[in-house]
């Protein structure tokens, strides 16, 4: 199957190599030369697992290429995949002018039969509109328009495309769903469910999948904060909740909040279609201003932590990635953090295994360091915002000896609070209650620990 990508970005660049895994012939088109440019050299301008190999395998076969010119990709395509950014107005709706300057663009070189597959996110009634932009430019043309929703998790997108839960088909026509289920035809072999559906109900089933994830993670957050005041501890909580077979474990880990390029975005979309459909989705409007305000709650703990000795002190931040695995710090809990901290009169030291140069584009006055040790050397207080593999690792003998303080703000719950106290730290973890015997670890510490102590009482 000769197969278009219109875009090049997170989704189109995986979907692409992944659909050249499956045995078709694509082309990834994208208006940025430069980006085209680096792929036709191997080189990818982000960070995934499993993408580079697959990009560099199908590159050198042929099945993978990459092109700035639309039109000549488009002649001859069975399919052409939409795959542009669709970014939020300020009312919380989507922006789908990408959308539709990528529809009018090809419109013009469309074979006749071809198929328009939609895998942006878009809101319900994209798929029949775009068919209308298409139809205004081509009206004799005989086209189909599908709506194929992504389900992709940065860190592990190339996993979650090769071996989905499930492939949804959105298609008004025979032809649409033919060609999409011969697109997909392994996954079937492979027992894969495939649903087979209206546009309509494609478009809602990925913003409504995206609402009720980020509802468990805001519920667990929740529930975390209870935890806090009741001395329960989240973790077995969700532990006996994600057991039930009706709920499951998934997103069910207390953090931060959520953020990236999919929750924060599709929230603020499936409630401003609610409200556009006289339907409002109170759920998810509350979901959406409390995930908001933990971040800010999360800086307050900190500088409460800190108390007094907030102006001058010196923070180190393990993880600026939204979440592991990934240079993405879109919408990330320090960029909410940070800057909190900074207006309080903090110094900043920073560190992510893949998102420092992200970071650094957007938080200033911030020092940043490959190495967490690093950032740490000095540190009053060190708080970790990613659940980074690297960090669960980290000596905490080490991190406690290259401290000046004693406080490990632990927002991912990395680590066993008796474990963190055995090394004479203070540790502030979410939802779950400080070990008993902290003060006592602190009082024993030896002399490193009395002299962080001393150190955080009066900051340089």
């Amino acid at each position: 199957m000769n197969i278009t990508m219109i875009g090049a970005g997170y989704v189109g660049l995986t979907t692409g190599a992944c659909l050249a895994e499956l045995g078709h012939r694509v082309i990834c088109v994208d208006q940025d030369e430069r980006r085209v440019a680096m792929l036709k050299r191997g080189e990818i301008p982000i960070y995934e697992p499993g993408l580079e190999e697959l990009v560099a395998g199908h590159g050198a076969s042929g099945a993978l290429s990459f092109s700035a010119d639309s039109e000549a990709a488009v002649r001859n395509a069975d399919a052409v995949f939409l795959a542009v950014g669709t970014p939020s107005r300020r009312d919380g709706d989507v922006d789908l002018s990408f959308v539709e300057a990528a529809a009018r663009q090809i419109a013009v070189a469309l074979p006749p039969n071809c198929v328009v597959v939609v895998k942006s996110t878009v809101p319900v009634g994209t798929c029949r509109f775009l068919r209308e932009v298409i139809a205004e430019a081509r009206a004799a043309l005989d086209f189909s328009v599908a709506s194929n929703p992504e389900f992709l998790r940065e860190g592990s997108a190339v996993g979650d495309f090769l071996k989905p839960d499930r492939v949804v088909i959105g298609s008004d026509d025979a032809r649409a769903r033919a060609l999409l289920e011969k697109i997909y035809a392994p996954f079937k072999a492979r027992e894969v469910p495939i649903l087979c559906t209206t546009n309509s109900n494609a478009e809602l089933i990925k913003y409504s999948a995206n609402a009720f994830l980020a509802l468990k993670i805001g519920f667990i957050n929740d529930v975390a904060n209870l935890c806090e005041q009741a001395g329960g501890d989240v973790g077995t909580v969700a532990l006996g909740i994600g057991l039930d077979k009706r709920i499951g474990s998934s997103f069910l880990a207390a953090g931060p909040g959520f953020g990236g390029s999919c929750f924060p975005k599709d929230t603020r979309t499936f409630a401003a279609t609610g409200r556009r459909f006289g339907t409002p989705q109170s759920l998810v409007e509350t979901l959406i201003e409390s995930n908001e305000a933990r971040r800010r709650r999360l800086a307050e703990r900190i500088l409460a932590a800190l108390g007094p000795r907030a102006r001058g002190a010196r923070v180190a931040v393990l993880g600026l990635a939204f979440k592991a695995d990934t240079d993405d710090i879109r919408e990330a809990a320090s960029l909410t953090i940070i800057p909190l901290l900074q207006e309080a009169g903090c110094t900043i030291r920073a560190s992510d295994p893949k998102a420092n140069d992200a970071a650094a584009g957007i938080l200033k006055d911030v020092q940043f360091f490959a190495d967490p040790l690093e950032a740490a050397k000095g540190a009053d207080l060190v708080v970790v915002l990613t659940e980074w593999e690297a960090f669960r690792r980290l000596d905490l003998g080490r991190l406690a000896q290259a401290m000046r303080g004693d406080t490990l703000a632990d927002f991912r719950n990395l680590w066993r609070p008796q474990t963190v106290a055995q090394h004479g730290l203070r540790y502030l973890s979410v939802g779950r209650p400080a070990p008993a015997d902290t003060a006592k670890s602190r009082k024993v510490g030896g002399k490193a620990a009395t002299e962080r102590a001393a150190a955080v009482r009066s900051p340089v």
